[in-house]
């Protein structure tokens, strides 16, 4: 445990600030608990620099060597500064029923088209299983227009879905950053009268000053 903990410090010195991966989050369990107070008693003995960054280092070693201890992954390096295109959960979940459903409209299809293959016809009795319709009755063309037509618009309504919830999503991140940049030019506006009246006050305690020491 000491030899990854002090190869963590080693690494976190000569690794740039931009490259340093993010720190994820540590589930509180027994056994991390037991390796987290076996670390601070290690801790104990050692002693930061002066400087900002072997501060900065003194912490995030640390952590760095719990993670590899419990065997928690660490994200690529320089993804500090990249900005994160993840995919939301909920677009992905979406996104991935309507493309189940639009393969499976493209296998019934080809299934009613007169493709008898064996994939194909194992996807379409996946299709219907659960109900009483079976491929050898003679209105099965018909149930396969009715049930293409329903993945049809189960698709159209979750692509809607996808969009209003996108665009909801974007209203918010708007007036989020809305928010923060009509805080930030309130503290701007705040500013210059502060300096005003710590400018007032230094003269003030000057001329005070002043007078005590004229004769």
């Amino acid at each position: 445990m000491r030899s990854i903990l002090e190869e963590s410090m080693l690494e976190t010195h000569s690794m740039p600030l931009e490259n340093r991966p993010r720190l994820p989050r540590i589930p509180l369990n027994k056994r991390n608990r037991a390796v987290v107070r076996a670390l601070n008693q290690m801790l104990v003995t050692w002693k930061p620099a002066g400087t900002f960054a072997r501060r900065t280092e003194f912490f995030l070693a640390p952590h760095y060597a719990v993670c590899r201890i419990i065997g928690a992954k660490l994200p690529m390096a320089g993804c500090a500064t990249k900005q994160s295109s993840a995919i939301p959960a909920w677009r992905k979940r979406i996104e991935d029923r309507v493309a189940k459903a639009r393969a499976l409209i493209g296998r019934l299809t080809s299934f009613r088209s007169g493709n008898n293959r064996p994939r194909v016809v194992g996807t379409v009795r996946m299709a219907f299983a659960g109900t009483n319709i079976s491929l050898s009755q003679p209105d099965t063309t018909q149930k396969l227009t009715e049930r293409i037509d329903d993945l049809k618009q189960k698709r159209a309504a979750r692509g809607k879905w996808i969009r209003r919830l996108s665009e909801r999503s974007r209203r918010f991140n708007q007036k989020r950053l809305f928010q923060s940049d009509q805080e930030r030019l309130y503290k701007s506006l705040e500013r210059p009268e502060e300096r005003a009246q710590d400018r007032i006050r230094l003269t003030l305690s000057h001329f005070g000053v002043a007078c005590g020491q004229s004769p």
